[in-house]
């Protein structure tokens, strides 16, 4: 049986003739183009804080699993001390001051990030059940405050007996 040809790329000069497949999420060519390009780790915002809690000598693990059986992984983890840190990104993560509703596909983009929402919460419930203590930031709050709360809060809980 004969191969099928690749269909055309999206960067190859073929998007007026691209056509999004059958429930796909991505509205146009450019879309697709814009929404595969979002770091899910390693953005500004994290890498900041990241930079500022070693600064402040504290060593943790990045984009790591908290719970070995949680299929979810947490920005900055502190094992011995049982602290995940989450830097939310305002849009996927709903931010009550900065999100702004989607005006394509606002049918799918909006129960998107309801789920997100809905998974942070449950997240942040399994991971307080099994003794950790959960951090979220806002991708726009203040850094340095964030990394002083973070080292803070480690510190203590690695002072705590067990």
């Amino acid at each position: 049986m004969p191969e099928e040809p690749d269909p055309p790329g999206i960067g190859d000069g073929e998007q007026k003739s691209w056509r999004a497949p059958d429930g796909s999420w991505a509205s146009s060519a450019a879309r697709r183009r814009n929404m595969q390009a979002i770091r899910n780790r390693d953005t500004k915002p994290e890498l900041t804080i990241r930079r500022l809690v070693h600064a402040l000598g504290l060593r943790y693990r990045v984009a790591a699993r908290p719970l070995p059986d949680l299929r979810r992984t947490a920005d900055l983890v502190f094992r011995p001390a049982k602290v995940a840190v989450f830097i939310d990104g305002c849009y996927w993560h709903g931010c009550p001051e900065h999100y702004i509703p989607p005006r394509t596909n606002k049918g799918y983009w909006s129960e998107k990030v309801t789920k997100n929402v809905a998974r942070d919460r449950d997240t942040d419930e399994q991971l307080a059940d099994a003794g950790w203590a959960v951090l979220r930031y806002w991708e726009h709050e203040n850094p340095v405050a964030c990394a002083h709360q973070i080292a803070d809060t480690v510190r203590r809980r690695r002072e705590e007996p067990t």
